[in-house]
């Protein structure tokens, strides 16, 4: 083939996301075809499995992690990630399980190109640090990248860091939301009935 096409096909192999077996360390969360290892709170309805990817569209509900019952404390976690325009979700770290409303305990990680009445775009640490233009694209797949050592927290959108956070010493849960680094589990975000976001190759290599 000419040379041009080939370093395209060459590119994109690359480019493409790895999955858990092909990243030593790391464990898949998600079979790909049922919700087992998972429990939604509210609102069963705003989540489906499609292509492999769990699907988030509908009212508020949250869909949490709960194949292991060891908490995660220093980990790195992989989420493979499309946005529909004007979307909004978000990865939760260091939570735990609750039956209703938005998860009280630990971080969430925003997923947001184009969700117009929110500034906080993808790969904000919510309520923490803002990034404010969005480093990926509505209609593609990118890759959310979550690490958590110690009191830091880095969070990169297909390999490029947009936030590196350490906690201040003496940190305090707030009342409303913690947002202070301790142990829990994961969970995903359907946010809105206008919103729609797959998530799919969800992977996490502990780092204890």
């Amino acid at each position: 083939m000419p040379r041009t096409i080939a370093a395209v096909v060459v590119w994109g192999v690359l480019a493409a996301p790895l999955s858990a077996e092909e990243e030593p360390g790391f464990q898949s969360l998600f079979d790909g075809q049922t919700f087992n290892g998972w429990k939604i709170n509210e609102n069963p309805q705003s989540w489906s499995i499609k292509d492999g990817a769990f699907v988030a569209n509908g009212p508020r509900s949250h869909l949490f992690y709960v194949g292991d019952d060891k908490p995660f404390v220093n980990f790195e976690l992989k989420v493979d990630v499309k946005t529909e325009k004007n979307s909004n979700g978000g990865i939760y770290f260091h939570t735990k399980y609750q039956e209703q409303g938005w998860p009280k305990y630990g971080f969430e990680a925003q997923v947001n190109n184009s969700y117009h009445s929110d500034p906080q775009k993808t790969g904000s640490l919510y309520g923490v640090v803002k990034v404010l233009e969005p480093p990926a694209k509505d209609g593609e797949w990118f890759t959310e990248h979550i690490i958590v050592k110690g009191k830091n927290i880095v969070i990169k959108v297909n390999g490029k860091t947009v936030v590196d956070y350490t906690e201040p010493q003496g940190a305090q849960p707030g009342n409303d939301f913690t947002r202070v680094l301790a142990s829990g589990t994961f969970a995903l975000q359907a946010h809105d009935p206008g919103s729609t976001v797959h998530f799919k190759n969800i992977r996490v290599k502990r780092l204890d």
